[in-house]
């Protein structure tokens, strides 16, 4: 089943919800370390291989990160092909003073801004998704 492409579509139906616990990005060398499904998201860059992980997780392995998160997934079916959708909610949320992470997986797009900001984060998502 093919996602949602056109923009209007998926801002009306964003349906933000917060996932459970707190979760950071870590910088690891390989992935030896990290058992089975644990890994959030994993990827390469030149650099290193980034990973999201479940706070815990990272500190039972003593993995540095810097920022601690929060996870909002999008439950909209969003194409990959759609074209603006991330610049709709990535804008909303700066105007609100709010810095976020985007994952777009081949279903649901996830931000992940700081646990801070979480609560503010999905109103003003909730916001963005009614007045549309």
């Amino acid at each position: 089943m093919e996602g949602e492409i056109r923009l209007s579509p998926l801002l009306k139906s964003l349906n933000p919800v917060l996932q459970p616990g707190e979760y950071v990005f870590c910088l690891v060398a390989d992935l030896s370390q990290l058992h089975g499904e644990e890994a959030i998201l994993v990827f390469k860059e030149a650099e290193g291989i980034t990973v999201i992980l479940e706070k815990q997780v990272a500190d039972r392995l003593q993995l540095r990160y810097s920022l601690i998160t929060a996870w909002i997934t999008l439950t909209v079916h969003s194409s990959l092909a759609a074209i603006g959708l991330t610049a709709a909610f990535t804008q909303a949320l700066a105007a609100e003073g709010i810095s976020c992470n985007v994952v777009a997986a081949f279903y649901h797009d996830h931000i992940f801004v700081p646990v801070k900001d979480s609560k503010k984060a999905i109103e003003t998502l909730i916001h963005l998704s009614k007045k549309r």
